[in-house]
């Protein structure tokens, strides 16, 4: 339930503080007072668009907030524990909205996206509006208005779901269908091509062995020349390496007298003369071992002609062979054991299309059940509004697309109505007069919100276009409404305010050259004079504040 609402610097508004009780609240004012500002601060705490126009001329940005106390709301209670925003049991939803058109919203203190907060106002607050009544010349208003009042929203959202997931598999099947083809020419060649790097076999480092090894092979003649010069030069030629250290090494040892400064190149010269021997026993060995075979070589160069060639045909580097062939395996085995055949995905859209019929089946029921109980209320209450000859019925057809399923289920719904004796229901829009409209939009809402779980309902001067007797009985309905929980209503008509459980008014004044918006609580003097206005206009003669006394008594003492 709203228990406390703030305005600062929103349109003319600087700053507005309303408290609201339970039952029906009322708030009354000139045409252009201010009015709308309240609205306008009740759908923004509740997600709607904000417009940065709004914000009060001089201010930097507007701030809105409401209370709501939860004691009897147990379903938002848990969306806020669930979502770690709960704080005993109020509840605070804010809207600050910057000149330059960026808003925040918070929940409880904490920042949290407008989605959040529609779907946390949706449980505390519905907003009938003055225009809501055009929405009723559309079908989708008709399905959504048809399952609140039932109570069936979940059971809708559930058929809409299995609508969406066999819409999905049948795009899948429609769309394998037609790739097949081509998904099966795409598979040939997979396998051909996988077939082929599989015989070629290459090995993990055998490309670098290959290519190392055939340059080697393709000169050998010119290494083992060098390398039989090498072996010349280190002991077997003349003179050879070798033995000119040796002669060197044995020149210092016979020195006239040891010279202690030279033992240490003595040794070096033998060493040397060690390793340059072993180096020509290496060149002797290589030699021997070195195998120059023009049959090795020419089967090396045919096996990496194959490799190049594979590349190539490939559009590869002879490098990337392994990875590619891993990639070309991969996509063989998605498309051979990866992904549904079309009978897999046959019999997964069957089992969507018999989930979707049996979840289409009960919402049917449940919805035929809803609309007979709403066509006798609002045929009630269309009597009470002093419609008696209206009849009003909910119309059931099925939906277009040959059989197949459909997001609404098995039944479009469609409201009609017969404004004369034997004349046949046709839809709303083709025999309402505006009126009607407005009054049949009364009657359908009063009906709806009879069921409803939300706990505070705002009525934006729903009753336009009403008079008379007929406004007396709005007020009436309204206020029924109010014994069970919480209206809050903008009215223009003195019938409908005098039946209200608390009056607000809403005022603009001139200060300073600033206009400024404000609202006030009435006490009983100040109500009378406020439904006299209402009543009388300016000039408030002693008749048109009887009449408005007379007004307020009856709409007090009356119970329902």
């Amino acid at each position: 339930m709203l228990t406390h609402l703030t305005v600062a610097n929103y349109a003319v508004a600087e700053k507005v503080e309303l408290t609201i009780r339970e039952g029906m609240t009322t708030l009354t004012g000139e045409t252009g007072a201010g009015k709308s500002i309240v609205m306008d601060a009740l759908s923004l705490v509740t997600g709607a668009r904000a417009d940065a126009g709004a914000v009060r001329e001089g201010a930097d940005r507007a701030d809105l907030s409401a209370v709501f106390d939860l004691s009897r709301t147990p379903e938002a209670q848990q969306w806020l524990e669930e979502r770690e925003l709960d704080q005993e049991n109020d509840c605070v939803l804010r809207r600050v909205i910057r000149r330059d058109g960026r808003s925040r919203g918070y929940i409880n203190g904490q920042p949290c996206t407008l989605t959040d907060l529609k779907t946390l106002g949706s449980m505390l607050m519905d907003i009938h509006s003055q225009h809501q009544h055009q929405s009723l010349l559309k079908r989708e208003t008709h399905h959504r208005l048809v399952d609140e009042f039932g109570g069936n929203g979940e059971l809708a959202e559930q058929v809409r779901a299995a609508f969406r997931e066999w819409r999905e598999l049948n795009r899948k099947l429609e769309q394998a269908s037609n790739q097949r083809d081509e998904r099966n020419a795409r598979t040939e060649l997979l396998r051909y091509q996988v077939e082929e790097l599989d015989r070629l076999a290459l090995g993990a480092e055998e490309l670098e062995q290959l290519e190392a090894e055939q340059k080697q092979l393709a000169n050998g003649e010119s290494i083992l020349e060098q390398c039989h010069e090498a072996a010349q030069c280190c002991s077997e030629g003349e003179p050879a390496a070798v033995s000119m250290l040796e002669h060197a090494r044995q020149r210092l040892e016979r020195l006239p007298i040891e010279v202690p400064q030279l033992a240490e190149t003595c040794q070096m010269l033998e060493e040397a003369r060690i390793q340059a021997e072993e180096a020509g026993d290496n060149l002797r060995r290589f030699i021997d071992d070195y195998d120059c075979d023009p049959q090795r070589l020419k089967e090396v160069e045919e096996r990496l002609s194959w490799i190049y060639q594979i590349a190539r045909k490939h559009q590869i580097q002879p490098q990337e062979i392994r990875e590619h062939q891993a990639s070309l395996r991969a996509e063989l085995d998605e498309l051979e054991n990866g992904s549904e055949s079309l009978e897999q995905l046959q019999e997964r859209m069957e089992a969507a299309r018999t989930e979707w019929n049996r979840l289409a089946d009960e919402l049917s029921s449940a919805r035929r059940q809803a609309a007979e109980r709403l066509d006798a209320g609002v045929g009630e209450e269309l009597r009470r509004l002093s419609m008696p000859d209206i009849q009003f019925q909910t119309h059931f057809s099925a939906p277009s697309g040959d059989g197949q399923p459909a997001a609404s289920g098995h039944e479009e719904m469609e409201f009609l109505v017969s404004t004369n004796a034997g004349q046949s229901a046709r839809p709303l829009g083709k025999v309402a007069s505006g009126g009607e409209l407005s009054r049949i939009s009364l009657a359908i809402q009063v009906v709806v919100a009879q069921t409803s779980t939300i706990p505070t309902l705002v009525f934006d001067e729903v009753d336009v276009g009403i008079g008379g007797g007929v406004a007396e009985v709005v007020g009436r309905l309204l206020r029924q409404l109010g014994e069970s929980g919480q209206i809050l209503c903008v009215t223009h008509l003195p019938q409908v305010a005098s039946q209200a459980h608390q009056h607000m008014t809403v005022s603009k004044f001139t200060e300073d050259e600033q206009t400024y918006s404000t609202v006030e609580n009435l006490d009983s003097e100040e109500r009378i004079r406020e439904v006299a206005r209402m009543l009388g206009g300016v000039d408030l003669t002693e008749q048109t504040m009887a009449h408005a006394s007379e007004m307020v008594q009856k709409g007090q003492a009356t119970h329902h």
